[in-house]
């Protein structure tokens, strides 16, 4: 079977990293990227008929970056509300998404709330939904599925800290209580949804 790295230009099918079986499908001449599964950059081509499995001792968790936490803290510190949020990096800057409707939708499409142009993202990614005994995040029939703290998930009751990995993009889940709230000067720009 063909190896490919990553920054190679792919085209259109599926790749399978051989580090830890995360799956990307892609369509015209789209590059392959890291893996948003481990960060890894070997992949084979997928099949749909492959019965082949890897070891169980072969897959990998993507590893907790200390730095990472370490923002998502700093993010933390400089909301002045609480409540419930999503957050992630754009252009090496936070985007703060302050989740106060029932169903807050993550994909490519334009109807997104949370959008991101971007071929390992399908139209119709994700859904973040709040409800009175906690929030969720469901796969809304993804291609390259949804994970939550390196586990590939359909649906997932989510806790303070959860990292949500949708294509290649990262999002951090905050529940901020109303006594950790605007506890640091220079506080963020929320986006809000709809």
């Amino acid at each position: 079977m063909e190896s490919m790295t990553s920054g190679t230009m792919a085209g259109t099918g599926s790749f399978r990293c051989q580090r830890c079986g995360y799956v990307l499908t892609l369509s015209a001449c789209d590059m392959l990227t890291d893996c948003p599964g481990c960060g890894g950059r070997s992949f084979v081509r997928a099949s749909l008929f492959s019965t082949a499995r890897l070891p169980h001792g072969d897959v990998a968790t993507p590893p907790r970056d200390a730095d990472r936490a370490a923002w998502i803290e700093g993010v933390r510190e400089r909301i002045e509300e609480p409540g419930e949020y999503v957050v992630y990096e754009e252009n090496g800057e936070p985007v703060v998404v302050a989740l106060t409707r029932e169903w807050t939708r993550v994909g490519r499409s334009l109807a997104a709330d949370v959008r991101f142009d971007d071929p390992t993202v399908s139209r119709r990614h994700a859904l973040i939904v709040r409800q009175p005994d906690g929030v969720r995040v469901l796969d809304d029939r993804s291609l390259n599925g949804v994970f939550v703290n390196g586990e590939r998930i359909e649906w997932r009751v989510l806790k303070d800290g959860d990292e949500i990995v949708v294509g290649r993009y990262r999002l951090g889940f905050l529940s901020v209580a109303a006594g950790q709230a605007g506890q640091a000067g220079d506080p963020l720009h929320l986006h809000s949804v709809g």
